[in-house]
């Protein structure tokens, strides 16, 4: 009869009404702006993969992590941007109950896929500088492919588990999220009954999949940084450094702005609107930028760049000579 009870009151809205742009003035020319961050992203992002896949000299296990790092961005992006555009600009704000669990996995995965990627890259980094004699035995194509098929599987079963946990909670308040996706924080304050597990798993999230993965980036630096003290030519510790800016740029521009949002939030009070502007950026500028940092400095990306306008020039110029004669 209590179980009978219980079930009766347990409550799940037919759709979530994501609230959050809806009070910050001007928010048009805002969504003009993330239109154009996307229209970057995309071309960027595609840009530098197809880069990757079509120049052989960046088919290595590096370039297979760049390719996912840009993979990730690209995905991320689009699982966020365009469906905000569309909930605040065109008045599609309800949302189905189904469609905002789908879309926080999406986010939440690609993202915690671009944090594991760049983990990735700090290894690669740590074992050519560290051990440069055997960095293509322990390195590998194959040794890369198997890591990025973990950090897979880890990632869509843990989202999996953390966003079916949403189904565990009523919401016999209001329906109303305060943000500009189906971001589970705000969400599961809707909920009526005890939520306390659902609030581990988001400082679990934080801990493991941000924090855990900085540290061990820092440490992985901090190996570095022993080994070039021991490099005794110049040139050579200035050319290893060359090849570490591009990746501490990336590391960055992601995690400091997640850090720093997170740190001030936990110290005081923030406006709503603040908040959910500088959340918004820290989701969707990274991956715009990703792609314009590895294009500018890398100078294998540079010069393969180089190297396939020169091919495709040359084979233009070959084909418009065989339709003459």
């Amino acid at each position: 009869m209590q179980s009978d009870l219980v079930n009766s009151s347990f409550v799940r809205p037919a759709t979530f009404f994501i609230n959050g742009f809806s009070n910050i003035p001007h928010g048009k020319y805002y969504y003009v702006f993330l239109s154009l961050v996307y229209a970057v992203t995309v071309f960027g992002n595609l840009f530098i993969m197809c880069v990757i896949y079509l120049a052989r000299r960046l088919h290595t296990a590096k370039y297979i992590a760049v390719f996912h790092l840009a993979f990730s961005d690209l995905c991320e992006s689009s699982a966020l941007i365009p469906k905000l555009i569309d909930m605040f600009l065109f008045d599609h704000q309800d949302v189905l109950y189904e469609s905002c669990l789908t879309n926080m996995f999406f986010i939440y995965h690609f993202m915690n896929m671009q944090s594991l990627t760049l983990l990735a890259l700090a290894y690669d980094r740590l074992i050519a500088i560290c051990l440069p004699l055997r960095y293509h035995a322990i390195v590998t194509k194959t040794s890369m492919c198997l890591v990025i098929a973990i950090m897979w599987m880890f990632s869509v079963t843990f989202f999996s588990v953390y966003v079916s946990f949403v189904n565990r909670l009523s919401f016999c308040r209001t329906n109303v999220v305060d943000s500009y996706y189906c971001d589970i924080g705000p969400i599961y304050r809707l909920a009526c009954n005890d939520y306390s597990i659902n609030v581990l798993f988001i400082k679990l999230s934080f801990g493991l999949l941000l924090c855990l993965p900085l540290i061990l980036i820092i440490i992985s630096y901090v190996c570095i940084s022993l080994a070039l003290r021991k490099i005794a030519h110049g040139g050579d510790r200035t050319k290893a450094i060359k090849t570490l800016t591009s990746h501490l740029l990336l590391v960055a521009i992601f995690y400091l702005p997640y850090l720093s949002i997170n740190i001030i939030s936990f110290t005081k009070p923030m406006n709503p609107n603040v908040r959910i502007i500088n959340n918004s950026l820290t989701q969707t500028i990274p991956p715009m930028l990703n792609p314009i940092i590895y294009t500018l400095k890398t100078e294998e990306v540079m010069q393969s760049i180089k190297d396939l306008y020169k091919r495709n020039k040359v084979k233009n110029i070959t084909d418009n000579t065989e339709q003459m004669y």
